[in-house]
């Protein structure tokens, strides 16, 4: 099973050093949360937590994640990035792929292209696009981003992006992998047949490993049984070895973690004391030998 640190809440003048840090405490990745703006009235409920508001506010700091993956791949070598997840339907899948394209090349393929809806009107409609059909929308934008990406000159003719022959280069030297974030079923269904993995939220160790084996079922289905396919998972309650363990029984092949959150420290802690929850973190999962 991999490691991979969310950065999320944490101020952006840690990120490089929490960057190099995790690269030479041997964790896999870092995972790039998305949020474009902060709207001061909620429309409809934030999907991920049991009251419907959300967890962070106005104050809250993010960073563009692409913008991100392109400064930290700058300061690592090995370390892996994803974004987890970027809302596409509030954008263009033109621009996406030429920016996607663009931190592909510079980090030397090392990153990952984590995607979802979106769940906010607000961010979809002062944005410029329709909140209306956005599943069906963001379908045809990972066609378009993908078939983009895979270089020479391309056209697509679709329900809502239509364009003549085009091309943007340079294409990445390898193919992007695309991981599709969401819980409902048509979710699912659309990690199944076109991503090379899934994202959850914040879910149980009982909800991910029946999730999991739906996702399982579903790539069968799509005769994809076979085909590398990473389940990446946030977990609220399985800690500890034995419970590091019982997710990588479930199949989850990528575990997202905060580590200075499990010591007890906030998301604006220093940035010496999270490299020291790091460093505890890596001692007792990634170099004690569970998984041998």
């Amino acid at each position: 099973m991999k490691y991979t640190i969310s950065i999320a809440f944490s101020p952006l003048d840690q990120l490089i050093e929490i960057a190099k840090a995790a690269e030479e405490l041997g964790f896999d990745s870092i995972a790039l949360p998305d949020s474009i703006f902060y709207f001061e009235k909620q429309s409809v409920d934030y999907p991920y937590t049991a009251d419907g508001k959300r967890m962070f506010d106005e104050n809250s700091p993010w960073v563009d994640p692409l913008i991100a993956a392109a400064a930290l791949g700058a300061v690592t070598s090995t370390l892996r990035f994803y974004t987890n997840v970027m809302k596409l339907g509030s954008r263009n899948p033109l621009l996406m792929a030429r920016q996607v394209g663009s931190v592909a090349n510079l980090t030397n393929n090392r990153f990952g292209f984590g995607v979802g809806i979106g769940w906010a009107p607000e961010e979809f409609e002062w944005c410029g696009q329709p909140y209306a059909k956005r599943g069906k929308r963001v379908d045809e934008m990972i066609e378009v981003i993908k078939l983009v990406l895979a270089g020479g000159m391309v056209e697509y003719h679709g329900e809502f992006y239509d364009f003549d022959r085009l091309q943007v280069s340079p294409a990445p030297t390898e193919p992007v992998p695309f991981y599709v974030g969401g819980h409902t079923d048509v979710a699912l269904r659309r990690a199944a047949h076109v991503g090379d993995g899934w994202t959850s939220a914040m879910m149980t160790g009982a909800q991910l490993a029946e999730t999991i084996a739906k996702l399982k079922s579903l790539l069968a289905e799509n005769g994809r049984a076979d085909a590398p396919f990473e389940f990446q998972a946030v977990c609220i309650d399985k800690f500890g070895v034995d419970g590091h363990r019982e997710l990588a029984e479930a199949g989850v092949t990528d575990n997202i973690v905060i580590p200075w959150v499990f010591d007890g420290l906030g998301f604006d802690a220093p940035v010496e004391a999270k490299k020291d929850s790091m460093k505890r973190f890596a001692d007792t999962y990634i170099h004690s030998g569970w998984q041998q």
